[in-house]
Order: structure tokens, then sequence, then C-alpha cells
């Protein structure tokens, strides 16, 4: 796969970018940059294998941990979510089904609404951070959003939606989310720098989530201080590309479950997207999608399939990110259109 190396770095520079740009051709790893800083404060280096916060990136361990559990028969997609929510949540519609969650067809009032005027500076949380350390004590965040529509009949990108599915993990798996999630992902994939972190224990190799591309104002007081359903994993460029492989080797579900979450169901066209079931697809090709934007998140990771190639860009800042996932967008683009002409191979 080629990229122009110039523009790739004007857009560190234009960000500017702190974090690990790298792609990884099979098991050789052709490009890395460590750009900026694990902590500002005291001037320590972004190093290639720190682990960075991908937001809702982590919507994808959360997606196939229930269908690990769809697998085993302790749910089903078709499943009422009403079944596992009792009493709680009233204003959820009681058709509203595990695979409308999934695919973010449910409808439900989204606590965390990205189709607004969001911005990753504000405080969104009206509960004290430290208290969200389970997907249950999401339940509080999650009261009083009406249905905006009927389950299944449209799509919207829905926060919600995983905040929930995660209270259902904690519920039929009898274990804390993030206990289910390394058991029936992370560990099978062999993610071992993979998980949800404190925010207010970080690790030495973890990078601190930054608001602002500039200045030492970290995200520990806009973010849940132990992530959930929706977003707070942290990885590395490492594991990413391990994990795109297990997922694709059949290692983390089985290959019929893959396909059925690979499926394109709907069409993002503003973001050159399509929609499969917990997973995001490539507008025109073979190419599987995890992003995430958030406080101190901006992250895209891009698989494509037939090359075994791995994208990712983990930006430990708001925004700084972005520009350089829009340079690598437009070099994966051209490597999917050269292979789909019976060109070059994305790989070459």
């Amino acid at each position: 796969m080629h990229w122009d190396q110039q523009e790739l770095d004007e857009a560190i520079a234009e960000g500017p970018f702190s974090g690990v740009v790298a792609i990884d051709v099979g098991g050789e790893r052709v490009l890395e940059r460590a750009e900026g800083w694990m902590h500002r404060g005291y001037r320590v280096p972004m190093r290639a294998d720190a682990r960075i916060a991908v937001a809702s990136g982590s919507k994808a361990f959360t997606a196939l941990a229930v269908m690990r559990l769809v697998e085993d028969g302790a749910l089903r997609l078709d499943q009422p979510v009403r079944e596992l929510l009792g009493d709680d949540l009233p204003l959820i519609d009681d058709a509203v089904t595990i695979e409308h969650l999934l695919g973010h067809t449910s409808g439900i009032g989204d606590y965390l609404d990205e189709e607004g005027d969001w911005e990753p500076s504000e405080f969104p949380l009206t509960v004290p951070p430290h208290v969200l350390t389970t997907a249950e004590a999401f339940l509080p965040l999650l009261e009083g959003f009406p249905q905006k529509f009927a389950p299944g009949s449209g799509f919207a990108y829905c926060n919600g939606g995983y905040a929930v599915l995660a209270i259902v993990l904690e519920r039929v798996a009898g274990e804390p989310f993030q206990a289910v999630v390394r058991r029936l992902v992370l560990e099978p994939a062999g993610l071992e720098a993979t998980d949800h972190i404190r925010l207010d224990a970080l690790p030495g190799d973890a990078a601190r989530p930054y608001v602002f591309d500039e200045g030492d104002e970290d995200a520990v007081l806009r973010l849940p201080v132990l992530g959930a359903g929706d977003g707070g994993a942290f990885t590395t460029a490492a594991d990413l590309h391990r994990f795109w492989l297990a997922l694709l080797d059949g290692r983390i579900v089985r290959r019929d479950t893959l396909a059925t979450m690979m499926a394109p169901r709907h069409e993002v066209p503003d973001e050159g997207k399509r929609a499969g079931l917990g997973l995001f697809l490539h507008g025109e090709h073979e190419a599987l999608i995890v992003e995430g934007w958030d406080a101190g998140a901006s992250f895209r990771s891009t698989h494509l399939v037939t090359a075994r190639t791995t994208v990712s860009v983990l930006g430990n800042s708001s925004d700084g990110g972005w520009p350089v996932i829009g340079a690598l967008a437009d070099a994966v683009d051209a490597a999917l259109d050269g292979a789909a002409g019976g060109g070059s191979s994305p790989a070459a």
C-alpha cells in the first residue's frame, strides 16, 4: 500500500497530531510513526507501543461479546431487550431487540447524541464520573430519553444502545461488563495490551487523553472513570492488527457469525461507510472499520480483508487525529480502487 509521505507529514503537523500511526501487512509493519506526547506535563514522548483510548472503537468489542452469547444460546438476536431490562428504562419500546441495538436501528433516545451540536470539550455526564465503574451504574444516565422512531424503521448511530447492551451482558453473564469482554473477546484474540482501564489509575504505558491539541487539560472529568459498552477501551496499534486477524480467522466468533455481522445493512454515505451488525464497512470495498471520537480520542482502524492489511491512527487528543485519518483514508481508497480494477495488490 502506497502513501504520500509529504501529505502524511503535513497532516501530522496540521493537528498537531499526538499519537501513533501504523500500517501492518500480514506479519510486517511497513509504516510506524509515534508523534507528540504520552504525558505533556512530564514531557514523556509518545511510544509506538503506547496504549491509547479508542472511544467508540470499543463498540466492536461489545458487539462481539454479545454475539458470543448468541452463539452460546444465552441471547437471541430477535430477543426483546425488555425481557432483560424488566422495569428499568421504561421509555425504551418493548419491541426493541438485541439486533436493533447492535445495528443502530432501535430508535431509542440517546444520552450522548452526536447528531446534535455535541463537542468533546463538553461535560456530558449527569452523575459523578467516579461512580461509572459498571454497566449497571449507567442506568441513571440512560433514563428519560423517549423513542425517536419505531424499532427497525430507520438507522441512527446510538451510543445509548451500546450502553444498554453492556447492561444486558452483565445481567446475562453475571459478572462486570469489562470482565465479560476480557473473557469472551480480548483473551481469545490474544490482545494482552487491550482493556478498559480506569482513567484515574492509568499505567505508565498508557497515553493520557487530552481534550485539546494544546495544553495539559486531560479528559478525566468528561468521561466515565471506567469505560463500558459504548466506549472507553485502551489498545495499541499492534493489538489492533492482532484483533482484525483473530476476528477474520474465526478465533473470536464463528465464521458464520462474522458473516452475519459483516453483511451490509445500511448505507452511511456522509462517512463513506456501510453499517453491518456491530461493525462498519468501507462504502464500496471489502474493508472493515472501527472508529472513535470523544474527549481525548480521535481514532480509526481500517482492515483491508483480502490483503490482511491494517491501517490505524490512534490519537490521544479529541481532534488531532482527523487530518491524519483523512490522509490515510485517501491512500486506503486508492489501494482498494486499484485492487478492484485489477491493479496492484493493496499490500504492494
